[in-house]
């Protein structure tokens, strides 16, 4: 068992709680991370003398949460969260690359240490950056968003944000924009 398991519940009053792990090879760290979705989660490492021993804590982690009612939520089951910032080129320049790359790096950080999601690809053009982001709550994807963006200084005032379920590609609905009424597209 390799890669990452992350599972997700939610409690008696519909708060979304997420759980994952994952081997740190770098560090040879058995590495488990946990709170409330949109939070800044808790972390938990263990040093890991023998990899052999991963597939074992691996495998204990998936038991214990399911046992403890956590489960993953299927691709199907989630929505594509796009965040797009208009630029000023259709085709996009070096510094709208860079751009790609630091926001890239700065979204994959907030959604994963808050248990909302994944960035799972971008492009540029048609004057637009579009990251895409798989994500299990929406609302609180989107604000994670807005405030990463903000923080890391990515040009908060040309950003938009629209989301579609997973199996509707192409139903996303603007769910912040720079412009009152806007409408979105790709």
């Amino acid at each position: 068992m390799s890669g990452i398991i992350r599972t997700y519940k939610r409690d008696e009053e519909a708060v979304l709680h997420f759980r994952e792990a994952w081997y740190d090879e770098e560090f040879k760290q058995f590495v488990i991370n946990h709170g409330v979705a949109g939070h800044q989660s808790s972390t938990d490492e263990t040093d890991v003398a023998d990899e052999a021993a991963v597939d074992g804590l691996m495998t204990a982690f998936a038991a214990q949460c399911e046992e403890d009612g956590y489960a993953e939520i299927p691709e199907a089951e989630q929505f594509w969260v796009v965040a797009q910032i208009a630029l000023k080129t259709k085709d996009g320049t070096d510094r709208d690359r860079y751009l790609e790359r630091k926001a890239k790096a700065a979204l994959t950080s907030e959604l994963a240490w808050r248990g909302l999601g994944t960035v799972e690809r971008s492009d540029i053009g048609d004057s637009k950056l579009n990251i895409f982001c798989l994500c299990p709550d929406v609302n609180k994807a989107v604000n994670a968003i807005k405030v990463c963006i903000r923080g890391e200084d990515l040009d908060f005032t040309k950003l938009s944000i629209a989301a579609a379920p997973h199996a509707e590609p192409a139903a996303f609905k603007v769910k912040h924009s720079p412009k009152t009424g806007a409408g979105f597209t790709l």
